[in-house]
């Protein structure tokens, strides 16, 4: 992480997470992340915590991430933070069947209206997009607005995808997508995935009513959503991971732009932190100058 502003001085989570690590995940346990949210509130940065896990094959981790994340969202309404909470579908069920997913999708969403926290739902790879899409827009509707989408613009499905988002409620995340998609359906080069970006971008800051996030450590995408907000006066967010141009999120609040940190937790740490490095060029980048500091 760039300064220590953002992050409370925890020494037990120090223990358990190595120092590289540490830049880009919260701790192995809720109070902890909520503590980290709190420290980003305090440079106006809101906070969206995701606990670590996916692509349970088996019901009970499922079902018992389904009830750390009810039991997150009561924690995060208690403690009084700017925060909300971030689900994968293949954590809560998805891989054990569509039925429970569903239902423990619902849980996750009744809770987060029982206690005014929104509830995003990220989208992993291809397979899962038609289920995600389906899950997010009954629960648009059925809470008006109250949950959110993750859409990727390397998949080439995604401008449809996202023409049929335009009328629902609540909000829609874009990102560039890191999953390796086959080359029949995804865009795999670095420049076609930028342009679908803008090109959803676009479209978005054109028919929404807003609900945009704009999930992004490009600056150059981030000023061209500045620019769009600017022609078409239409509502925005951006979000970042933590641990990546950390700086840019406190000058981004600082001037007003709704910002939010992705956060994630959790004793799943290890396979996240490789992941994240090895999944996009630009993530090395950013990781490199948030260790060394800027």
């Amino acid at each position: 992480m760039v300064g220590s502003v953002l992050r409370p001085n925890t020494s037990d989570r120090e223990c358990m997470i190595p120092p590289i690590a540490n830049n880009f995940v919260a701790g192995e346990d809720p109070a902890t992340a909520i503590d980290h949210v709190r420290a980003c509130n305090r440079d106006g940065v809101g906070g969206i915590l995701n606990l670590l896990g996916e692509h349970y094959s088996e019901r009970p981790p499922a079902d018992a991430d389904t009830q750390a994340y009810i039991d997150l969202i009561a924690d995060l309404a208690a403690a009084d933070v700017s925060g909300c909470v971030s689900v994968k579908p293949s954590q809560i069920g998805l891989d054990v069947g569509v039925d429970v997913f569903e239902e423990n999708l619902a849980s996750i969403v009744e809770a987060g209206q029982q206690h005014g926290r929104f509830v995003w739902i990220d989208m992993e790879d291809h397979t899962t997009t038609d289920v995600t899409l389906d899950a997010f827009e009954n629960h648009a509707r059925g809470t008006d607005g109250d949950v959110g989408l993750c859409v990727q613009a390397n998949l080439k499905r995604t401008r449809e995808d996202v023409e049929r988002l335009a009328d629902l409620p609540g909000k829609v995340r874009f990102v560039k997508g890191a999953y390796d998609e086959p080359a029949d359906i995804a865009h795999k080069d670095k420049a076609a995935v930028d342009a679908a970006y803008r090109e959803l971008l676009e479209f978005a800051f054109r028919e929404f009513d807003g609900g945009i996030g704009v999930g992004s450590h490009d600056p150059a995408m981030i000023d061209y959503a500045a620019d769009l907000h600017a022609e078409y006066g239409t509502d925005y967010e951006v979000q970042m991971l933590m641990g990546v141009r950390e700086d840019a999120q406190r000058d981004l609040a600082a001037d007003g732009v709704p910002t939010y940190q992705y956060i994630p937790y959790g004793g799943k740490w290890m396979s996240y932190f490789y992941r994240r490095l090895r999944e996009r060029k630009e993530n090395a980048f950013f990781a490199l100058r948030a260790i060394v500091g800027q």
